[in-house]
């Protein structure tokens, strides 16, 4: 989230709101991303194994990525209310699992939720933590339709580099020593 790396509580729960899936939405993903037709033609898809039109899985992780972006800017801002700096969020290094439960149907109400199960500081990345996550969506059954487990990156705010880094940063700025350094690297 867009806290300081020392600021995220394991276990905390960030309800990411709810999205109702449509027909015509779920046909026009289906037919821009993944144009199989249990996606894009309600009357074969009721052919299919899934007995009618069902929404592309990167349909329903799109939407849930989408309300995680929209949750990091709000809490962003909800923090610069309360007159604190936001922290700073990185880039994700990749996805551990993704699983598609229940298929999303038309008219589906799916909502998404993100836990921060664990953490750790960055071994590669001087000043970064990471952030091991959960998000689940759930549909208005109850049913579990997708769950993934997501790393992403969070700076720290207190961090500063030991003085053995700032001296190896400095010298590959030396014209004749920096190229040096970077070939032995």
């Amino acid at each position: 989230m867009t806290r300081w790396f020392e600021d995220i509580v394991i276990d905390e729960v960030f309800d990411l709101g709810n999205h109702t899936f449509g027909e015509a939405e779920i046909i026009r993903f289906g037919t821009l991303y993944d144009p199989q037709y249990f996606h894009v033609d309600p009357e074969a898809a009721k052919h299919s194994h899934f007995g009618g039109l069902v929404a592309s899985g990167w349909h329903t992780v799109s939407v849930g990525h989408r309300k995680m972006v929209d949750a990091l800017f709000a809490e962003e801002e909800r923090l610069r209310g309360l007159g604190r700096e936001p922290g700073v969020s990185g880039p994700s290094p990749g996805v551990n699992s993704m699983d598609f439960k229940v298929p999303v149907r038309p008219g589906d109400t799916v909502h998404y939720e993100l836990v921060v199960t664990s953490k750790r500081a960055s071994n590669s990345i001087p000043g970064w933590g990471l952030l091991f996550n959960k998000l689940t969506a759930v549909n208005q059954h109850g049913d579990l339709v997708y769950e993934a487990d997501l790393v992403g990156f969070s700076k720290l705010r207190d961090y500063r580099m030991p003085l053995k880094l700032r001296v190896l940063l400095a010298l590959t700025k030396v014209p004749v020593i920096g190229p040096l350094l970077q070939r032995a690297s």
